[in-house]
């Protein structure tokens, strides 16, 4: 987790980083970490790429079994107010200057257009499972990732969403319905497009999962930003990034239009 309203961008990273010189310079594996620790190998591996934050004992038991006389500590007090994913931090990086903003979501509603309550359902599915703490410094790093979309010069930003994004009651069926009209009233914005892909259609360009395209500042580069169950990457050079702008712009002309998109989430909350 890497990014909340005390710690400080980067902190997860930093922390790794520093965990992994000194296990090093101890000449200490880490399975041999993990299980001074009570931690897997593959929990220390995560740690070290600022993927997962130390609970626990687990930063006062390795400070002093690898000899850091603090600093692992000094360091781990950064990681504790933590609001967003060390993986995450270099797509948002990207975001908040992008010119334009390209969505394609196929089971829930994208971050940007995420109520309070409906994130905070989202985090509350995680496993294995988020803290209090964490639950709560996620949303609030979600809230306010949202900005972008009013961000002056204001992004073009567009986003395709599968239906089954618009019923699945994350939350509960009233926390799904405020997210849906709040959804409508960001549609209002000039700089920004829902459409919503028909369940009908005999073809669909996404099949392949979500994906998100960014058009870099001043439209000099394009970006293509994919997450999985096994990792998260960037494509930035071509044909690949070519052949996502081609498909999500396939997706666009086979979903339904802006205006008859904001209709048909205007039923989903009514029936509610």
């Amino acid at each position: 987790m890497n990014v909340g309203n005390n710690g400080s961008p980067g902190a997860a990273k930093a922390f790794g980083r520093l965990l992994r010189f000194y296990r090093e310079r101890a000449k200490v594996s880490q399975q041999t970490l993990g299980d001074e620790t009570s931690y897997s190998k593959s929990q220390v591996a995560m740690i070290e790429r600022g993927e997962r934050r130390p609970k626990g004992n687990f930063v006062a038991i390795a400070d002093e079994f690898l000899g850091a006389q603090g600093a692992l500590l000094e360091v781990a007090e950064e990681v504790t107010a933590s609001g967003m994913a060390a993986w995450f931090e270099d797509y948002v990086l990207e975001e908040q200057k992008a010119a334009g903003i390209h969505m394609y979501e196929s089971h829930l509603i994208p971050g940007l257009l995420q109520t309070m309550d409906y994130a905070r359902a989202v985090f509350n599915c995680g496993v294995p499972p988020l803290e209090d703490d964490e639950i709560e410094a996620g949303v609030a790093a979600r809230l306010a990732r949202q900005h972008v979309l009013q961000r002056k010069p204001a992004p073009l930003t567009t986003f395709v969403l599968e239906k089954a994004a618009l019923t699945k009651p994350l939350g509960g069926p009233e926390v799904l319905r405020k997210n849906l009209l709040h959804m409508c009233e960001i549609a209002e914005l000039r700089n920004i497009a829902i459409q919503v892909m028909p369940e009908d259609r005999w073809t669909h360009a996404g099949l392949s999962g979500p994906f998100v395209l960014l058009e870099t500042e001043e439209r000099k580069s394009q970006l293509v930003y994919v997450e999985g169950q096994g990792g998260r990457y960037f494509l930035s050079e071509q044909p690949e990034v070519g052949e996502c702008f081609a498909r999500y712009s396939e997706l666009r002309a086979q979903a339904h239009t802006p205006e008859d998109s904001v209709r048909l989430i205007e039923q989903v909350a009514r029936a509610l």
